[in-house]
């Protein structure tokens, strides 16, 4: 029992305790803020002379009033510090940003003017596959009648684009439409030259000595013989490297009929070619191709030479439709008429 009394008498003392330690702080506290009210509600005068006559003033402030004023004046300071910082970053923001701009339009004028350029070529190229078109026989005007928003003549009349894209934008994607549709033109310029390749192979187009090399003695046609000094009809044309062995060709891809011997033409081979054509290689000093065995164009199917009725070394070349003679010449020059013809 004496026990509980005390614990009462414990807690009541430290109940005291606590209470005493919380107003004594309560009045620290407010004998502080007295003491800083008293503070700064003190007052000054701040006296005005003039160098004259005139009336003289007094300006009465308190600490507090000061405070504030130092307050404003630092706030005041602060902001222009901050603002001119911020606006300081913001001007090298801008200049960095004025610079790419100068550059972005240095780039933007350098490909208007390869656009420019590109569509120049590309009107270039317009004509000249038009120009092609019309050598082989082909339309040159039907795929842009299907759709003429895409002919580069429309180039010449382009307006802002109705979504407000640069001109230039809507210059190659026209450029890029009229191209996708060349495709097919010259896809079938391909296939034509493919075709006239492979018909130039099947009838005799090319010189029929090795590497291009000899001269013509005598051409096709009336002509003087020079063993009786008659006028003749010459049915070929002789061909001179003024020494017997050089390498004879077949001008034609063809299959070997006759290989024989003749006293007017010595030895002499005779190719059968697609479309009725022959042709005869004659004062041959050997031959190297069997009868029957196929050949194809620039195959070296024998040697000049000068057996026969012959006055030296050549190669007597004759070229047949059927059973009418023609002149060699005209077709040994095919190729180099139609590579003019393509310039």
């Amino acid at each position: 029992m004496a026990s509980v009394h005390e614990y009462k008498r414990l807690e009541n003392s430290i109940v005291q305790k606590v209470k005493g330690a919380a107003v004594a702080l309560a009045g620290f506290l407010v004998n502080i803020l007295r003491n800083l009210g008293r503070f700064l509600a003190r007052r000054y005068t701040v006296v005005f002379v003039p160098h004259s006559e005139k009336k003289v003033y007094n300006l009465h402030v308190t600490i507090l009033s000061i405070f504030c004023f130092l307050l404003v004046v630092l706030g005041i300071l602060g902001a222009f510090f901050f603002y001119g910082a911020s606006y300081s970053n913001t001007r090298y923001v801008l200049a960095n940003k004025d610079s790419r701009l100068r550059d972005l339009q240095a780039s933007l004028d350098q490909l208007r003017d390869e656009t420019a350029l590109l569509l120049r070529e590309a009107r270039g190229f317009e004509g000249a596959l038009s120009g092609a078109l019309s050598a082989l026989g082909a339309d040159p005007g039907a795929d842009n009648s299907q759709n003429n928003s895409g002919d580069l003549s429309s180039f010449l009349n382009i307006r802002e684009s109705p979504d407000g894209l640069l001109q230039e934008v809507d210059d190659v994607r026209r450029l890029s439409a009229y191209l996708s549709r060349a495709v097919e033109p010259v896809r079938e310029i391909g296939t034509l030259l493919d075709s006239q390749s492979a018909l130039l192979t099947e009838i005799p187009s090319i010189w029929p000595i090795r590497g291009g090399i000899g001269h013509i003695s005598m051409f096709f046609g009336q002509n003087v013989n020079p063993f009786s000094g008659q006028y003749y009809i010459h049915k070929g044309i002789d061909i001179s490297t003024y020494r017997s062995g050089d390498s004879i060709v077949a001008t034609a891809d063809g299959q070997v009929v006759t290989i024989d011997y003749d006293d007017g033409f010595g030895n002499y081979v005779i190719i059968k070619h697609k479309h009725g054509y022959y042709t005869r290689y004659a004062h041959m000093l050997s031959s190297r191709v069997r009868i029957g065995q196929h050949v194809q164009q620039n195959e070296v199917i024998g040697y000049i030479g000068n057996t026969g009725l012959s006055t030296g070394p050549h190669l007597h070349y004759e070229v047949h439709i059927g059973s009418d003679v023609v002149d060699p010449y005209k077709y040994i020059n095919i190729r180099s008429s139609i590579a003019r013809q393509g310039r």
